[in-house]
């Protein structure tokens, strides 16, 4: 009897698990601790990670504060560049040194802004394409800028597409009716009157009592003669 309740035992899958489990253990030291040791480096990894990025924002944030104030006085040269003498940062630095920060990707904004201030329309237009636009009401100033940099750079086209991408960004009465106008505009001038005659018609329709109804009315009219 006693035989037959130790083989029962062994036959046990809980204890067949564990006998083969503890044979593996065994035979695999090794291995085992080089897996438990990458563990907890990656943990550690991970939570060190976690406060550096936070370092790094706070910094970002406190440069970019700097160069806000040079951008508020309208030295828009310093606010892109920095201050030499003082050993400040500009936009530029920030949104290349601290790009994974919202600080940095925000110096990207300010960057555009402050080369189009100076004049430099290309350059401008390259740090606009390096920001990450959020989504909502909040990408939808970004979306219009972008816009008005292709259009000063003579880039009608792209201008028009980029005033309607700003325009769908977020729907809503503030901002809609007057990227679709933009874009409208531009593609009447560019000869599409198609397109130019459907966002006429979307701003007449779904927005029939903004501010740019009577400029609509009016692009439709001579739309309509062409």
């Amino acid at each position: 009897m006693a035989d037959s309740k130790n083989d029962d035992l062994t036959q046990d899958p809980l204890i067949q698990w564990f006998e083969k489990t503890t044979e593996y253990i065994q035979s695999n030291k090794t291995s085992i601790i080089g897996i438990a040791v990458a563990i907890v480096v990656i943990t550690g990894s991970i939570i060190g990670y976690s406060f550096y990025s936070s370092s790094q924002e706070e910094q970002a944030q406190q440069l970019l504060s700097i160069a806000e104030g040079y951008y508020a006085e309208g030295d828009y040269q310093k606010a892109l560049d920095g201050d030499s003498f003082e050993l400040t940062y500009g936009f530029r630095a920030i949104a290349t040194d601290f790009s994974g920060t919202y600080a940095g990707n925000l110096a990207s904004y300010y960057s555009a802004i402050s080369a189009y201030q100076l004049g430099n329309i290309e350059q401008a237009i390259g740090y606009i394409e390096s920001f990450k636009v959020p989504e909502g009401i909040l990408g939808v100033g970004a979306k219009n800028l972008h816009a008005k940099l292709y259009l000063a750079n003579g880039d009608l086209e792209l201008a028009a597409k980029t005033f309607e991408t700003a325009a769908r960004w977020d729907n809503n009465e503030a901002t809609t009716p007057d990227n679709l106008l933009s874009a409208a505009e531009l593609y009447a001038e560019l000869g599409n009157t198609n397109k130019a005659t459907d966002l006429v018609a979307e701003i007449l329709t779904q927005f029939p009592s903004s501010s740019q109804e009577s400029r609509a009315e009016f692009l439709k009219g001579n739309l309509a003669i062409q």
